[in-house]
């Protein structure tokens, strides 16, 4: 009996103590480290959430700062146009300008208007001329998948189209282009090198345009005044190629077949072919915003637009044609040719007052522009 009570005390004993006092230091240490890493975790959440709540404080401050700005800059500049031009060139604010009230005013126009487009005027079977003339069947640029019919390769020289046209279109990257919708209004500026713009004072009129087409060897620099700053699509082929800055997209229109080549080595190793006149071997351009006129488009314009007149179009009337495919609105500055009849440029000093328009058809060209303007469907802007 006394052995069974012994046995029990000692139990009770061991029920009764804290094992926890027999940890060995190392555990000791282990446990307190663990609290000190969940203290210390626990205080950089809290650091974090501090953070990213000054951070996104700090984000809003400056997107209202930057919204203020651009108010502000859209002020100034609807200011500066109402002072320099008349009422009747400045019809409507949601042509110029890009900002949000803007946008929100170009929706409401659309749920109220339902047109095909958002802008005060879109095209319709008003316009004529266009509507006889327009192809949106035609795909204005090639691409790796273009496939051009047996009367466009005879156009074109097959035999030289056949060998090269695979490996060129491969080379060149197409540039992705936004078509519009009819949630948009797109304003383009069709931006010729007639000398009528000199002393027009156009610039800042150009400039305030989505889209922005510039031909050619015209040049901004010297000129901005009357022809503007800003050029989104710049028009060229070999014979009046010039640098372009790294935004700009560069499109091809290649009048003759070994201009397909031209852009892969202009922008790479360097175009050395022979021409009817001197080609600079190399460009500056971004060649991920090269697009190539698709000759389809070129064969169209002539056939439909200008009735086979000429050898072929000018680079100014494909670009206008061109426009009328991809805008929504479009305005066109430096067409014409001066009060001798000679289409001399506003960068240049005309020496040969026997300057006309070789191949191209350029009178009856401006005749289709003129009557384009009198039916509304561009607004025509002939300068000083």
């Amino acid at each position: 009996m006394l052995i069974i009570l012994s046995i029990l005390t000692v139990i009770g004993f061991f029920l009764k103590f804290d094992f926890r006092e027999w940890l060995p230091p190392a555990d000791e240490k282990l446990q307190y480290l663990s609290s000190q890493d969940k203290n210390l975790l626990e205080n950089n959440v809290q650091e974090k959430i501090l953070q990213n709540k000054s951070s996104q404080a700090k984000n809003l401050q400056d997107k209202i700062l930057q919204n203020q700005g651009s108010q502000d800059q859209n002020l100034q500049d609807e200011n500066l146009l109402e002072k320099k031009f008349p009422e009747k060139i400045i019809h409507d604010a949601n042509v110029w300008n890009s900002s949000s009230q803007d946008k929100n005013l170009q929706n409401r126009n659309i749920t109220e208007n339902k047109g095909p487009c958002g802008c005060e005027k879109c095209f319709s079977k008003d316009d004529k001329l266009l509507m006889s003339s327009l192809n949106h069947s035609i795909e204005p640029f090639l691409s790796a998948t273009t496939k051009l019919s047996e009367d466009i390769f005879q156009w074109w020289k097959v035999s030289y189209y056949h060998q090269n046209f695979g490996r060129i279109t491969v080379g060149i990257p197409v540039s992705s282009f936004m078509w519009p919708r009819p949630d948009t209004c797109r304003t383009c500026a069709v931006v010729g090198n007639s000398v009528n713009l000199k002393g027009s004072g156009y610039g800042s009129l150009i400039d305030h345009h989505n889209i922005i087409i510039r031909m050619n060897a015209g040049p901004t620099k010297g000129y901005e005044e009357d022809v503007g700053t800003k050029t989104t699509h710049h028009v060229m082929y070999p014979e009046s190629a010039v640098d372009l800055d790294n935004s700009t997209h560069l499109v091809v229109f290649a009048f003759k077949i070994q201009d397909l080549e031209w852009p892969i080595k202009a922008l790479t190793t360097g175009f050395y072919a022979t021409s009817y006149r001197k080609v600079t071997p190399k460009i500056k351009a971004n060649k991920d915003l090269v697009m190539v006129l698709n000759p389809a488009f070129m064969k169209y314009v002539h056939e439909v637009w200008l009735k086979r007149r000429g050898t072929y179009p000018s680079t100014g009337f494909m670009a206008l044609v061109l426009a009328l495919h991809i805008c929504d609105e479009v305005h066109v500055f430096g067409y014409g040719a001066d009060s001798d009849g000679n289409w001399s440029h506003y960068f240049e000093v005309l020496t040969n007052k026997n300057l006309k328009t070789g191949p191209h058809p350029g009178n009856h060209e401006y005749n289709i522009l003129q009557q384009l303007a009198n039916e509304k469907t561009v607004q025509l802007y002939k300068g000083m």
